[in-house]
């Protein structure tokens, strides 16, 4: 188990650390018991919560058992954000995204073996105790001098908002969870994000102060950026989610073959579990022919298929390669085509007119005059096929799936018409 903290550097997962021989001394005696925490503060996880959950699948293969916890009860109040105050949601609202929460962790950890994994709620400790046993319980073991050098508590302090008591006291939730889980489990290791730092040495430090003899650890993934400065797993869009409803499979495949060469090779190292060599191996075509985009779309194909499984990748894959002439549109299911459509210029027409007419309309021509030039130059396609005549005019029979046109100017240049 020893070895694990040198993978974790290898691939730039391991940021922070209590005290990493002591660490290192844990895993060497072992069994280690781990925690990761997840609030309910959405209906999904996004891709900056796969970080944590592929570091917990790590850790758990190197021989440490992983507790998952979904915050039925942090979750009601939310980590403070740097900005703003958090919209709190009713409890049945959060109650129901625990659920949801649960099964999109659940797959990526094994539940059975030695080290089978648990997953936890902190409403089971926390629904029963009263505020004057939480005061007097925990409160009482925080010093709010501390509390205040946590950067999104003294950010919101400089703030003209301010903050409420309300997630002002997130950090003791949070610190009460590590002791709980002590308490309960023998959990001594507590994983999370480098921006999570304050609340994790929460816990250790009223772990601390209440259990004397105790040993325990905590360790952090640094926070990922982008190489242009932009937030990791945000698109135009907005967050990319794990829920297939929110993120279609086609769009989280894009997000990943669309990345940036100078932050593959990282995000490979962080997320993929191929091997080191086979690592190494992609960051040399990436350096020697970028425009391939192999490293891109080793980590499409792997992530989709963890997140979403092989069907859906394969059908995301066909999906991609049909757009661009590689295959047959009309293979593609309804779903599928539509989630492909979606993320491509899309015009939307009552009824149908001639092909000039609907190429300039959806933009990949300056005009009509335009258009007619590109089908008598040959790089006019529509649904793959090419436009043989100025005047042709698209017919219901022509619609995939009874309502979508796929039209296409020369290799790369694509738009969707949708028949309302």
């Amino acid at each position: 188990m020893t070895d694990i903290v040198d993978e974790l550097k290898w691939r730039g997962l391991f940021a922070l650390s209590t005290d990493e021989n002591a660490l290192r001394k844990a895993l060497a005696d072992g069994p280690v018991t781990f925690y990761c925490g997840f609030d309910p503060t959405a209906a999904s996880l996004h891709v900056g919560h796969l970080v944590q959950v592929l570091t917990m699948r790590r850790l758990q293969q190197a021989g440490l058992r992983p507790l998952a916890l979904v915050g039925g009860a942090t979750g009601q109040i939310g980590d403070p954000r740097p900005t703003a105050e958090r919209t709190l949601n009713d409890p049945e609202t959060v109650g129901a995204w625990v659920t949801r929460l649960r099964s999109q962790i659940e797959p990526f950890l094994s539940f059975e073996g030695e080290n089978a994994a648990v997953m936890v709620n902190n409403l089971d400790w926390t629904a029963g105790l009263s505020a004057i046993e939480f005061l007097r319980d925990i409160g009482k073991h925080f010093r709010v001098n501390k509390m205040l050098t946590k950067d999104s508590v003294a950010r919101r302090l400089e703030s003209q908002e301010g903050i409420s008591y309300t997630e002002f006291s997130y950090q003791l939730l949070q610190g009460m969870d590590f002791l709980e889980l002590y308490r309960r489990y023998g959990c001594t290791l507590q994983q999370g994000g480098s921006d999570q730092w304050g609340n994790l040495t929460a816990g250790l430090d009223l772990i601390h102060r209440l259990e004397p003899d105790a040993e325990a650890h905590c360790i952090a993934t640094p926070l990922m950026v982008k190489a242009d400065g932009t937030k990791f797993g945000k698109t135009e869009g907005g967050a990319v989610w794990l829920d297939p409803e929110m993120t279609t499979p086609y769009a989280f495949y894009q997000f990943w073959l669309n990345v940036d060469d100078r932050d593959v090779s990282t995000y490979l190292r962080i997320l993929s579990f191929r091997s080191r060599a086979e690592l190494e191996e992609l960051e040399k075509q990436t350096e020697e022919r970028p425009q391939a985009r192999a490293a891109q779309r080793a980590l499409a194909e792997e992530l989709t298929t963890l997140v979403h499984g092989a069907g859906q990748t394969a059908a995301v894959i066909a999906a991609s390669r049909a757009l661009f002439g590689q295959g047959e549109l009309a293979e593609l299911d309804a779903a599928t085509l539509g989630a492909a459509l979606s993320e491509l210029p899309r015009l939307q027409v009552a009824e149908l007119g001639p092909v000039v007419t609907l190429f300039a309309e959806a933009g990949l021509v300056a005009s009509k005059s335009a258009a007619r030039r590109t089908v008598k130059e040959g790089g006019a396609y529509v649904n793959n096929v090419k436009v043989a005549s100025e005047d042709a005019v698209p017919g219901e029979e022509d619609l995939l799936h009874g309502r979508w046109l796929v039209l296409r100017r020369g290799k790369k240049n694509l738009a969707a018409v949708e028949l309302r």
